[in-house]
């Protein structure tokens, strides 16, 4: 099983209708994102849009959150305890996971955004060991 502990960038994000099509990131054309794993088995999270400046009447996107870990190698459950959601403190965050070489890939459930249900994927690239 691969060792998650380290620090991953995000390198893409792919979002689809239910039908397949593809959608518009919540995040944007340049998504910034990172995650931290520690190896006591903690893990931060943070999204969110990275573009310098957004066109009138656009909301910049978050997330992020942070709590204990844990990884079976096909599946990542977090037990969030701190997010700036509170809606996320409390529950566990349950991610698949799948690695395409160094790259890991997460695919969380889907979730409606915008009146949308997308189903996302998220592309990481570790960038630090510890």
């Amino acid at each position: 099983m691969k060792d998650l502990a380290g620090t991953w960038k995000l390198v893409n994000v792919e979002s689809r209708d239910p039908e397949g099509k593809p959608l518009a990131s919540q995040y944007g054309p340049l998504p910034v994102g990172r995650i931290v794993f520690t190896r006591e088995g903690r893990v931060l999270v943070g999204v969110t849009d990275g573009r310098p400046s957004l066109p009138p009447g656009t909301k910049r996107e978050y997330g992020g959150y942070t709590g204990a870990f844990t990884f079976s190698g096909t599946t990542l459950t977090t037990q969030v305890d701190a997010s700036p959601n509170p809606a996320l403190v409390g529950t566990a965050q349950v991610r698949g996971v799948r690695f395409e070489g160094e790259r890991m890939v997460l695919h969380p459930p889907p979730r409606e955004i915008g009146g949308v249900l997308h189903d996302r994927e998220l592309t990481w690239e570790r960038i630090s060991t510890d």
